[in-house]
C-alpha cells in the first residue's frame, strides 16, 4: 500500500475516532423530551407544567442524530411517570427518563353532607384548586359534570367528587308509559309501550309494546325511546 494512502487512512481514523466514542449530550435529550411534553399536555384541564429527571452526563449512549420520545404502552403525561427515548438509527439505543407532570386546575367537593341518591344542585358544590394529577381519577372539574346527577354513595362535607360516584337521573322509569319512535332510512313510525326498567339519557332500555312484543331502544330526555333500523 502506498505510503500516502496509509497516511490518509491514519488521519481519517484519527478524525473519526472521537465521533465513534462521542457520548449523547444529556441537554439535547432533555430538550427533545420537553418539546414532546409541551405537545402532549396541550388541552389538559388546567395549567400544565413539567420537570424532567436527571440524565447521566457520563452515560455510555452513542451520540444520536435522530432522537424520538414516546410514551410507554398505557402511559399518559400525568403525574409521576416515565417517557421513553430512543435513537432511530440502526443499532440505536433506548432509555426511560422519569418526568413529573403537574396540572393545576379547579375541581369540586361537596359543600355539605349529601345522602345517597340525592340530586346535586349548584349550592351543594364548593370549588377547590390544586394539582389534578395528585387527585383520584375522574375528579369533577366542571359544574355540569355534577349538577342534576345523583350520588351512588353518601358523601361527607368536603368530599372530592368523582364522576364514577355520580349517575344521571332516569329520563324513563320502570312501568312508565313511553312513546316508541322507530326510525330508518326514509321512514319514522311512533307507537306506545311500557318501560321495563329505569334508564338515563342515552342508555338502552327494554320496552313492551301494546302487542306484547319486547324491544330495545335508546332513552331520550323527553321520555321517548328511540329505535333505529
Amino acid at each position: 500500500m502506498p505510503s500516502r494512502l496509509k497516511h490518509f487512512l491514519f488521519l481519517l481514523s484519527v478524525c473519526l475516532a472521537p465521533l465513534a466514542h462521542a457520548r449523547q449530550e444529556p441537554a439535547e435529550v432533555k430538550r427533545v423530551i420537553e418539546d414532546f411534553l409541551r405537545v402532549q399536555t396541550r388541552g389538559l384541564p388546567g395549567q400544565a407544567s413539567f420537570t424532567v429527571g436527571a440524565i447521566d452526563a457520563n452515560n455510555n449512549l452513542a451520540a444520536c442524530p435522530a432522537i424520538e420520545v414516546f410514551l410507554p404502552a398505557g402511559g399518559r403525561p400525568w403525574g409521576r411517570t416515565n417517557v421513553g427515548v430512543r435513537c432511530q438509527v440502526e443499532g440505536g439505543w433506548s432509555i426511560y427518563v422519569p418526568v413529573q407532570v403537574k396540572v393545576v386546575g379547579e375541581y369540586f367537593v361537596t359543600a355539605r353532607p349529601l345522602a345517597r341518591g340525592q340530586a346535586i344542585a349548584a349550592g351543594d358544590l364548593a370549588r377547590r384548586k390544586g394539582d389534578l394529577a395528585e387527585l383520584p381519577a375522574g375528579v369533577v372539574t366542571e359544574e355540569a359534570q355534577a349538577i342534576g346527577k345523583a350520588l351512588n354513595v353518601s358523601a361527607q362535607s368536603g368530599q372530592i367528587l368523582r364522576t364514577d360516584i355520580l349517575r344521571a337521573p332516569p329520563v324513563v322509569q320502570q312501568g312508565q308509559s313511553v312513546r316508541i319512535v322507530s326510525k330508518g332510512k326514509g321512514f319514522q313510525v311512533a307507537a306506545e309501550g311500557r318501560a321495563l326498567a329505569n334508564a338515563a339519557d342515552g342508555q338502552v332500555v327494554q320496552v313492551r309494546t301494546a302487542s306484547g312484543q319486547t324491544i330495545s331502544g335508546i332513552a331520550r330526555p323527553d321520555g321517548t325511546v328511540e329505535v333505529s333500523y
